[in-house]
């Protein structure tokens, strides 16, 4: 195990599973100008990482991510002309893009304060763990803004609903993590002190699967929102082709043939 402490979030590796936090604990972890950029920049270079399988996004000091930054973000932002804003709004939506288009498996491991643009991070990835104590909220309404933020109003309905993320989206009030976990948004929920080994834990048998297939399954998660059906069981067709002339997939098959458990190798 290596661990490796940027200014703007703490990475650990551990054989095939990154775990990743915002490493501002004692203000509940806001993301700043310079960590949203940061965080684009680590998810965008994630492709050409083989080293990397999946990925974990924890909380740090009891709380995953208070959303941008009051002072450093918030402030700043109530200064600025359109083509400052567009920016900063295009790059925070380029993080969503980034972690959407990582090609590796992304799993939230939520505890106590998950807001804003936190929110917006657990909802895009690819599962969330919580515990009963976390408290999720899109809070963009309640600071003036539209709900519609970094592709929440896309996102958010495929996950729990369009009525659901409507009022969630208009309200901005909080999800709890029992209310979370019946929605859908949560995949299960799990001790304070188990959030951490159970996401790791299910984040290293991804890493653990056939690679090449799971970047594959996540693409066409992403890319089939805007699909129909008949093209999407094409494009799936296709997909799975290619995956057959993989050497994972042989492995998998010659396993079976001798009752024994493949052991996948991500080519």
């Amino acid at each position: 195990m290596t661990e490796h402490t940027p200014e703007h979030f703490r990475l650990e590796r551990d054989g095939g599973v990154a775990t990743i936090s915002l490493n501002r604990p004692e203000r509940k972890n806001p993301l700043t100008f310079e960590s949203y950029a940061a965080l684009r920049d680590w998810f965008r270079a994630l492709p050409d990482d083989d080293t990397i399988k999946a990925v974990v996004l924890a909380p740090n000091g009891g709380n995953f991510c208070s959303g941008g930054d009051v002072h450093d973000i918030i402030g700043p932002l109530t200064g600025m002309g359109t083509r400052e804003l567009l920016r900063f709004t295009r790059m925070t939506g380029d993080l969503v893009r980034a972690m959407v288009g990582c090609t590796k498996p992304v799993i939230a491991a939520v505890d106590g304060v998950c807001v804003g643009a936190g929110a917006i991070i657990a909802m895009a990835s690819d599962m969330r763990i919580a515990t009963p104590g976390a408290k999720t909220a899109f809070l963009f309404t309640r600071v003036g803004l539209a709900g519609c933020d970094m592709g929440a109003c896309a996102i958010l309905p495929r996950i729990i609903g369009q009525g659901r993320a409507a009022e969630l989206l208009f309200t901005g009030r909080t999800m709890s993590a029992e209310e979370g976990e019946r929605w859908g948004f949560f995949n299960r929920i799990v001790a304070a002190d188990a959030l951490l080994d159970k996401a790791q834990g299910l984040a290293a048998r991804l890493a653990r699967g056939p690679g090449f297939g799971q970047m594959m399954t996540k693409t066409m998660l992403a890319q089939e929102w805007s699909m129909s059906i008949d093209q999407a069981i094409e494009a799936e067709a296709q997909a799975q082709a290619l995956c057959m002339q993989t050497a994972d997939f042989e492995r998998a098959y010659r396993a079976f043939v001798t009752r024994e458990k493949p052991v996948f190798e991500g080519d």
